[in-house]
Parts: C-alpha cells; structure tokens; sequence
C-alpha cells in the first residue's frame, strides 16, 4: 500500500514528543506540509529536526489548544493561501502529572484539566479547520482517545476516562454531521506504549511483576511502539479510508 500525502497541509497536536512526534515525522515522511503544535517548545524543535532530516517539511508552534482563539489563530496560519487544511490530527491529551486519587478528593480544577487538553482542544481545532474543508468538500479529522475511552484507564483518573470516552463519541457525532461535505471522523485508541515521560512512570511504577502480566494480558505479547499509532493514523488519513467515518479502531495488540 503507497500511501502520500504530497501537497497535503496537516495539523497534529501535542507534537512533542511520543506518538505527535511519531505523527509528525510519518507525514513529514510522505511529501505532506506538517504543522506541529504543543505547549512544550524545546521538544516541538526536535520534532521539526527529525521531519527535516528526513527530507520532510514541519513548521512548528506552541499553542495552548484550551484557548478556542489560539487555535483560530494556528489554523489560519496553517491554512495559508489556499484557506485550507487537509487533515487534522487531534493527538494532545494525557494526565497533566495528576495521579489516581479517591473520588471525592478530586478537584474541579482537576477534572475540568483533563477534559480541556484532552475533549475541548480537540473540539476547537475541528471547529476552526471545519470551513475549508467544507468549501473543499474534502477533508480528514483524526482524534487520538485511548483504550481508557473503551474500558476503564490504568492509570485510575476518572477524568482522564471520561474525557478519552467523550472524544469517541465526539468522533462519532462529527462524522456523521460532516459527512455531507465528504470529510471523514475517525478516531483511533492507542494501547498502553512508553511512549512520552508520563507513560514511562506509569510503566515503572507496576515493577517487574506488574509489566510481565501486563504483557501477557496482550494478545500479540509485546508493547506497541508510538509508529503503530502513526501507521494508523496514515490509513484513516489516505484515500484507502474514503469510506469510513464516525469509526474507532482499537490498535492495542489485541485484547
């Protein structure tokens, strides 16, 4: 399967590090003009480094996409002449460093967090890129959940749950909504990778016991790698998935 993307404007977020990075440099790999977003300036530029070095092209920015008008501003940048973005890849998400605590000691500052990077960033970004891809009648959105979005997180937040299980239903409410103007809502929930500095506590913190069952508890008896996520956001984006819309695909090893 040849997938590219040349002449292709893509959005990813939270391009950082883990599976952004991974993201960025697949498309950056396969003629597309990426743009990166994340709070995390430093790591932003090593992304943009590896897309380079590859022969890709990456422009980056830190954008803060809780705030609807930051991410208004990054689109229309993004957008360029052609007041169009192709594909956009809502990645940024995660547990902002909480742990598992007991319900009624959780925060509203906590929970609202979580549901900001995690839901709302996801719904203003598909919000901005909506209008061109709308006079294009072509487009792709791909929201990253996770398999907390299915089932119950290890990770123990509530929030972190409940906001990766409202992206799914969001996925499934604009794919729908937009199916008319041919752009097409997927959504992908990732299984347990080491793949950024929170999921490596996470991984150390089961000790050796802990991560032999965890393995085990894979069908194809291995953790996945952050390019797994990447090799399935490159289907749901490419012209193979022209007529899939409003799905999730669990890319987990089997469970």
């Amino acid at each position: 399967m040849n997938i590219s993307f040349e002449n292709k404007t893509v959005i990813v977020t939270g391009a950082a590090h883990g599976f952004g990075r991974a993201i960025s440099l697949a498309f950056a790999q396969r003629g597309a003009q990426v743009w990166a977003c994340d709070v995390l300036a430093d790591e932003l530029q090593e992304t943009r480094r590896l897309c380079i070095e590859a022969g890709g092209q990456c422009e980056v920015r830190t954008v803060d996409i809780t705030q609807p008008e930051a991410c208004k501003s990054f689109v229309a940048e993004a957008s360029g002449a052609y007041g169009l973005v192709d594909i956009l890849v809502n990645n940024a998400g995660g547990v902002l460093g909480q742990v598992a605590q007991p319900l009624e000691q959780v925060t509203p500052e906590q929970w609202n967090a979580i549901f900001a990077v995690n839901t709302s960033g996801a719904f203003y970004l598909s919000q901005a890129v909506t209008p061109g891809m709308k006079t294009a009648k072509h487009g792709r959105i791909i929201n990253i959940s996770s398999g907390a979005g299915l089932t119950i997180s290890l990770t123990g937040i509530q929030a972190y749950a409940a906001a990766k299980a409202a992206l799914i239903s969001l996925t499934r409410q604009l794919g729908h909504e937009l199916g008319t103007w041919g752009i097409t809502v997927n959504c992908i929930a990732p299984g347990f990778v080491r793949s950024n500095p929170n999921t490596e506590r996470q991984w150390q913190s089961y000790g050796e016991a802990g991560q032999r069952e965890l393995v085990e508890s894979i069908a194809l008896k291995r953790l996945g790698h952050p390019e797994d996520i990447a090799h399935a956001v490159l289907f749901f984006a490419s012209d193979y998935a022209g007529w899939i819309t409003g799905q999730v695909l669990a890319v987990d090893g089997g469970k």
